[in-house]
């Protein structure tokens, strides 16, 4: 299994033969309130040929219009049952809504939806290949539903976010603590990195590192793994 930052929440996971996108971002301006840190690693050309597109809600840092107009028209997206529409109207063709708990098998790998708390229709996801499980939890904040997913679907690696944001529309630094220790996964990989807003006022000094410093401190045993765009993370399958 490899996991590669694009960046942001875009995410690349390989595993089972299978190539699946995350919460597709590849714009480079922001928006007014909010300016792109840095630019993704990739272009939408590159990764057109997905096999399968996540997205855990439909906000423009998660949901690129010109990427999904881009797909092919048999490419599968899934995203919330209660936004799927959103997903067809920015482009989506070939668009699955899910609800939480709802899963679905692939050749090879499975996708279970997930419950998220945002300010908007959302989910997350669990991925299982090659005897391992990935959850993308897309933009939430610590939640109960952590044990479910903890107990049921036992998430080796956790990809979560960490906002820098000082009015957090996900979730902070000390929530981010408290999601890794209800879950309990082997490895972390902090997202959400890519926006900051543009006023100074609106900024604090959270940084990945110091996460995964919090991590340790908690006396947490998941190990923190920081992509930067372009870096990949790699496990071998469970035998």
């Amino acid at each position: 299994m490899k996991i590669t930052m694009i960046g942001h929440s875009t995410v690349l996971i390989e595993a089972a033969g299978k190539r699946v996108l995350t919460d597709p971002y590849f714009g480079l301006r922001g928006n007014p309130a909010y300016a792109r840190v840095r630019p993704p690693a990739r272009s939408r050309e590159e990764l057109t040929d997905v096999d399968l597109v996540l997205i855990s809600h439909n906000h423009w840092d998660h949901t690129d219009r010109k990427f999904l107009r881009m797909l092919p028209p048999s490419a599968p997206v899934f995203a919330p049952a209660a936004s799927a529409w959103m997903t067809r109207l920015k482009g989506g063709r070939n668009v699955t809504g899910l609800k939480p708990w709802q899963r679905r098998e692939f050749d090879g790998f499975s996708v279970t939806a997930v419950p998220a708390w945002h300010i908007t229709f959302t989910i997350g996801y669990v991925l299982e290949a090659e005897s391992q499980r990935i959850y993308f939890a897309g933009d939430t904040y610590v939640a109960g539903f952590m044990q479910r997913i903890a107990r049921e679907l036992r998430p080796d690696v956790a990809l979560i976010p960490v906002t820098t944001f000082r009015i957090p529309m996900t979730m902070g630094e000390s929530q981010a603590v408290e999601a890794v220790r209800r879950l309990a996964p082997q490895f972390v990989i902090p997202i959400h990195l890519g926006i900051s807003p543009r006023s100074p006022l609106l900024r604090t000094s959270q940084t990945a590192e110091s996460f995964r410093e919090r991590v340790r401190q908690a006396g947490l045993n998941a190990q923190v793994a920081i992509l930067r765009e372009g870096e990949s993370w790699s496990s071998t399958p469970k035998t």
